[in-house]
């Protein structure tokens, strides 16, 4: 049997799984994403990766692929990460190398976490659809997109960095990249508490509140879970919905997907709040046919079975591959 090596690396989680032809999961290991350095950060990426082949009783030699999902923006000529937004004073994070040497394999290819989404629902589906986008809003946000068949990962690896689109063209937050007025700086789960108290300051600064602005531990968590007890945190959801729909809407103007699929840990953990606002305005601001907004059926998983699927498929997802 051929085995297959998936890597899911975020800003907050780091997973890896053996897999079968199939994609089946046979094993899997996951730690912290260490935020000290790169050099670190490509130590626990060889480190799950041997882990989870110990526990599915292999040796990391024998596996015939692998592929890496990861946080941006990448550098594909160079098989590395280049100072990702969401994770600061990190540089560069070599991937390919490291995890060659580790497996004895030059198929290992890498992919934006968002590309690996749709490689994996594409892969994944029934009808392995030609026209849909993966949405993940998580630590960061951002969508993978297949066009005519084709996923869209352009030249260096970074096409559909949607989380970085101006949806405010007064720049009021700042992202995690350092720009202002991207999707992501209203909309992520880094960037909601911020949110939050910019609104409590400034156009919410009249509306009370039991959130703990102050508390260094505060989280998009606590707004989401005070939701419909709290005015502030309900102002906070209605406007971070505002943002969201501008968000799907440009997605679905440029490239008129049929399907959206939607991850990450806010929406998983949030659905109705989330995306329950976009599918209902989505008619009134698409421009171009409206896709079928919904919830990934794979849950966490879905980047990782997506970076499984790469391996297999030779880095497109797609089953005749």
């Amino acid at each position: 049997m051929a085995y297959y090596v998936g890597v899911d690396l975020g800003a907050t989680n780091l997973r890896a799984a053996v897999g079968d032809d199939r994609a089946n999961i046979v094993a899997r290991a996951e730690t912290a994403t260490p935020r000290t350095s790169g050099i670190a950060i490509t130590e626990a990426v060889l480190g799950v990766a041997r882990e989870a082949c110990a526990r599915a009783g292999i040796d990391p030699a024998d596996v015939t692929a692998a592929g890496v999902a990861s946080i941006g923006p990448l550098d594909l000529a160079e098989g590395a990460i280049d100072s990702p937004a969401n994770i600061t004073d990190i540089g560069r994070v070599p991937l390919v190398g490291p995890l060659s040497e580790l497996l004895d394999t030059d198929e290992v290819h890498l992919h934006n976490d968002t590309v690996a989404g749709v490689i994996g629902e594409r892969f994944n589906s029934d009808r392995n659809p030609d026209d849909m986008a993966y949405v993940t809003i998580s630590s960061g946000l951002g969508a993978g997109v297949c066009v005519d068949g084709h996923v869209l990962s352009g030249w260096d690896g970074n096409a559909g960095e949607v989380g970085h689109m101006v949806v405010d063209p007064d720049g009021a937050m700042s992202c995690g990249c350092g720009r202002d007025g991207h999707w992501e700086a209203y909309c992520s789960g880094n960037n909601i508490p911020e949110y939050a108290k910019h609104l409590a300051r400034t156009e919410a600064a009249d509306v009370a509140t039991d959130l703990s602005l102050d508390d260094p531990d505060f989280s998009a968590v606590d707004v989401f879970e005070m939701h419909g007890s709290d005015p502030l945190a309900d102002y906070v959801i209605d406007r971070v919905a505002d943002w969201n729909v501008i968000g799907f809407t440009n997605l679905a103007n440029a490239y008129a997907p049929l399907v959206v699929r939607v991850g990450g840990a806010v929406a998983l953990n949030n659905p109705d709040l989330v995306l329950d606002p976009v599918r209902e305005h989505l008619e009134e601001t698409t421009f171009v046919n409206v896709p079928d907004v919904r919830l990934t059926e794979m849950g966490d998983d879905v980047v990782l079975r997506g970076a499984l699927a790469s391996a297999i498929t030779g880095g497109t997802g797609d089953r005749t591959a």
